[in-house]
């Protein structure tokens, strides 16, 4: 028997719990699905974005099973509902505080909630990466984004900018020019690290042109209203300066780990992300 709990109604947590899983992307749905299948009656905590990154996804076309391509959202409705039916539990809630020194763990949530757990999985993903700049700070929500899908259809027929040179980047390009006039995707370099299938369909499409070898010194425009104007360029080779008029920009330049609850408990590399023992998914714990 499957079911979907919710962390703000009144909910009966065993103590301790076998095993909680701290994330809802296709990591965490992976190991409740195996969890549950092993008899674990798992609990997932769903954390701020259920799904995790690939609710913000578009045609994801290198995953066994679907030979036609799946939408981001489609395949985590799909592997949700594999692990609900081997007795997972989901709890739609956001963890704030982790112990993991002791046995069982304990970990509280946002609700208040606390739970004891006789093993913890991390797959925390995530989250997009800016560029650092205080007027792209200060313009976030006013034409700055990171997620093309989520605000992609607000600047139908408009000129905007896409911040990277990768498959995220590219993948990007592509989805705005079903809503966006032009498309710019601007590169600190004179060359994409993307796939090569991912550059000749943004490459060919007429509706995508590349600011080469160019950095971004400032986002122009003011929240309200306007938004952004435009993105003051260098080019890294001549240190020419110009401005390219744009009315938004969306980062497409990484990511960095959800690791900041767990940063004086678990070993972490210099990147931030968990480091793990050699040929294990085990922590220093």
């Amino acid at each position: 028997m499957t079911e979907q709990v919710d962390s703000s109604s009144a909910v009966s947590f065993a103590d301790p719990e076998n095993l909680v899983i701290v994330g809802s992307g296709p990591a965490g749905l992976t190991a409740a699905l195996y969890a549950g299948r092993a008899g674990l009656n798992p609990l997932v905590i769903e954390g701020m974005m259920a799904g995790g990154q690939l609710m913000d996804t578009t045609e994801v076309e290198n995953f066994p099973g679907y030979p036609k391509g799946i939408r981001g959202p489609e395949l985590i409705e799909d592997l949700r509902t594999q692990a609900l039916r081997f007795s997972t539990r989901i709890v739609s809630d956001e963890v704030t505080a982790m112990d993991l020194s002791g046995h069982p763990k304990s970990l509280t949530l946002a609700s208040g909630a606390v739970i004891r757990a006789r093993a913890v999985i991390l797959a925390t993903g995530a989250t997009a990466r800016y560029l650092g700049l205080p007027s792209e700070q200060k313009l976030r929500g006013y034409g700055v984004s990171a997620c093309a899908v989520c605000d992609g259809f607000f600047y139908r027929d408009q000129d905007v900018a896409v911040i990277g040179g990768g498959d995220s980047a590219l993948e990007d390009a592509l989805f705005l020019t079903h809503h966006a006039r032009s498309i710019t995707v601007v590169h600190r370099r004179d060359s994409l690290r993307a796939s090569k299938i991912m550059q000749e369909r943004a490459l060919s499409n007429p509706k995508i042109s590349f600011a080469w070898n160019s950095q971004i010194l400032e986002v122009l425009g003011d929240p309200g209203d306007s938004g952004v104007t435009g993105l003051r360029l260098r080019d890294v080779n001549t240190g020419a300066e110009r401005v390219l008029p744009v009315t938004g920009m969306f980062v497409a330049i990484g990511h960095d780990p959800n690791t900041l609850l767990i940063r004086e408990q678990v070993e972490l590399d210099d990147a931030g992300f968990i480091k793990t023992r050699a040929q294990t998914t085990q922590t220093n714990l």
